[in-house]
């Protein structure tokens, strides 16, 4: 079935002008009369709920952690990016539009993508606005610093805490319309099913995580702001708590989830230490601007420094590989994260890793202390150096961080049309939990972007056009359909106690298999007889996860063993169908490297110069299209849907930072 995307007609940058111009609009005594839930209160969600409410919508926020305030948005560091052109460099809405499509390896959205740029630049007034603490150069004029993929400084920041400052702002305007009443904020509340009347999203039923209560809540209309699937991987720059759920349940309800083989794996993180860890931890990719990332030409001297035998300071220069500025010479290491994980792989498959497991390579200050000196460092990354020093022990101011590739952001998502609404009307879908704006790869710093943008810009635009034809205040929590869901609800709460009373493995075992096995075959590589494998594994993992998984107390009380049970049960199924999605991608994209998909040295654009063996090999004739995947049921494959892509403005070409 082909989708309809729903893009306005006309010149790239007059269709969001155009559709704002034409949009239908409902006065502010009647939207009054509307409510709206929104699932999930990070910079998506927040931004969406406060700014609705300030409209005048009814607005109900849910979110599973304690406040809002600890939405994982918090966790992103190094900035947000906007087309203000501050430096004078040559940046344009039209640059930060094409560089997020090639970013992208021409697997997004072009309308979306253009949106998203125009609307960067009141971002940043918006935040300024409220008091956000961006950096300043000196004259007192907002800082701007360079991210991978583009060869512009476009980003803005406040140190290494960017989203903490932005999510600060966009909680005191949430807060204040709490205050005023125009917001009821649920926290401690996950969403356990999204509820459909007529075959419209109408409400959601939750779990009170303190006291285990199930609960309905109805509305006009459903938006879900809950972020990406990182965490199937297990180990991954995520929160513990970040999960897949809200999302899943409502592709269990009809919504189409799209591209989830899109993984972002993102080249800065602190390598892996052991068994024992739980998560990884980021180090910002601004940490680029200034670091130059090295591995040893040797593979010999690489065994010696994994064994301590000698000191990175004491390889020479004539020794050391700063492979990314020999490979990608244009952008150095500053080339995008799909790009820049692979190269780190490849270095370590290669012998020349420097971590204790092989598993590492080099960021390395010394050069800009020496050009800049240690206090202009430690004034623009000194929370990162400190948070390093905590984790690792190692001081990075005089010896270089290790770092290695994790799973960090997920391009794919529920399916939306240029409205941000689902195939399932009403149903809308903002930020990470969308597919829309990032395609195959994600740029650093615009997944700040593209929540604010959805929550404060897009979604206050689009979601009358879905209103005007609803009836305000015609569903109840007393109709069927509530009654229901709550029943289902019930029912798999009920199934998991009952196997957990009598199980013998914990949640945290299965769910470490579980990600090993997606990471190892669905990870930074992928193959078509690793996915098979995987495939035929999954099965048995949820057979023995339904037989033989441990969950202590009751399911009418506190118990986080049993959030983490039926999260886990939701990524067993989600790596099923994020595996049946990468094996149909018979081609190379963005974060999607399939290994039988890669240019060779035989092939015309290596023997030009113009890429290098290894890269990413694109299939446009049988692929330029956004996979949309319907669930058919349990223990049967998805069926997919597609949505071409059409590109008008921008031609598809070979991705070359070279």
């Amino acid at each position: 079935m082909a989708l309809n995307s729903a893009i306005p007609s006309g010149p790239i940058d007059m269709k969001w002008t155009d559709y704002k111009a034409n949009a239908p609009l409902i006065n502010p005594a009647n939207k009054r009369k509307f409510s709206v839930i929104v699932v999930g209160s990070g910079l998506a969600g927040g931004s969406a709920a406060a700014t609705l409410s300030e409209l005048g919508y009814q607005v109900k926020c849910f979110c599973y952690q304690d406040s809002p305030r600890r939405a994982h948005s918090i966790a992103a560091q190094g900035g947000i990016n906007a087309a203000k052109n501050y430096q004078n460099d040559g940046d344009s809405v039209w640059r930060l539009f094409y560089d997020t499509i090639k970013g992208g390896d021409f697997r997004s959205r072009e309308a979306n993508v253009h949106r998203l740029a125009e609307v960067s630049t009141n971002i940043i007034d918006q935040c300024v606005a409220q008091g956000v603490p961006f950096a300043r150069e000196y004259g007192g004029l907002l800082a701007n610093r360079s991210f991978g993929g583009a060869q512009v400084s476009r980003t803005f920041y406040a140190r290494g805490q960017t989203g903490q400052q932005l999510l600060i702002g966009c909680y005191q305007a949430l807060e204040k319309e709490v205050a005023r009443g125009g917001v009821q904020m649920y926290p401690r509340t996950e969403m356990m099913d999204l509820v459909k009347v007529n075959g419209h999203a109408k409400g959601i039923i939750v779990r009170n995580l303190q006291t285990g209560k199930i609960e309905r809540h109805s509305a006009d209309c459903v938006i879900l702001a809950s972020g990406g699937y990182g965490n199937v991987f297990y180990l991954s720059t995520n929160a513990m708590g970040c999960n897949v759920m809200a999302a899943f349940r409502a592709y269990k309800q009809g919504a189409y989830f799209a591209n989830p083989c899109y993984t972002q794996i993102h080249p800065t993180c602190i390598p892996v230490s052991g068994d024992y860890q739980s998560k990884l931890t980021l180090m910002s990719e601004s940490l680029r601007n200034d670091g130059r990332i090295w591995v040893p030409k040797s593979a010999d001297i690489a065994a010696k420094l994994r064994e301590g035998t000698m000191r990175a300071a004491d390889v020479r220069d004539e020794d050391r590989d700063y492979y990314l500025e020999r490979k990608y010479p244009s952008f150095g290491n500053l080339a995008p994260r799909d790009i820049s994980s692979r190269s780190a792989k490849e270095a370590c498959d290669e012998g020349r890793g420097v971590a204790k497991t092989g598993l590492g390579v080099y960021l390395d200050f010394r050069d800009s202390i020496e050009r800049l000196g240690a206090d202009t460092i430690k004034a623009r990354y000194g929370n990162l150096f400190t948070m390093y020093e905590k984790i690792s022990g190692e001081d990075p101011y005089s010896m270089p961080m290790k770092i290695y590739p994790a799973v960090h952001y997920t391009m794919g998502g529920l399916w939306v049309d240029y409205n941000l609404m689902s195939n399932v009307p009403g149903l809308h879908v903002l930020g990470e939990a969308n597919f829309s704006d990032h395609g195959a790869n994600r740029l650093g710093a615009s997944a700040l972007m593209q929540g604010l943008a959805d929550g404060y810009f897009v979604i206050p635009s689009t979601l009358p056009s879905y209103l005007v034809n609803e009836t305000p205040g015609s569903i109840s929590t007393d109709m069927p359909e509530f009654k229901e869901a709550e029943e289902k609800v019930t029912e798999r709460l009920d199934g998991l106690m009952k196997v957990g009373e009598k199980g013998k493995r914990t949640v945290d075992s299965f769910h470490r298999e579980l990600g090993l096995l997606t990471w190892d075959k669905c990870g930074m590589s992928r193959s078509k007889e690793g996915l098979e494998e995987a495939i035929d594994k999954i099965p048995q993992i949820r057979e023995e996860f339904h037989e033989n998984v441990r969950i202590p107390g009751s399911a009418g009380a506190l118990n986080m063993e049993l959030e983490k049970a039926y999260r886990v049960q939701d990524f067993i199924d989600f790596a099923e169908m994020t595996c049946h999605d990468a094996l149909n991608r018979e081609e190379s994209c963005g974060g999607h490297f399939r290994e039988e998909y890669q240019f060779t040295e035989d092939d015309p654009e290596v023997q030009s110069g113009f890429t290098n063996p290894g890269e990413a090999k694109r299939r446009d004739e049988e692929f330029m299209y956004a996979a949309a995947w319907e669930d058919k049921g349990p223990g049967n494959k998805p069926e997919l849907h597609k949505e071409d892509l059409n590109y008008e403005f921008v031609k598809p070409s070979v991705r070359s930072y070279k």
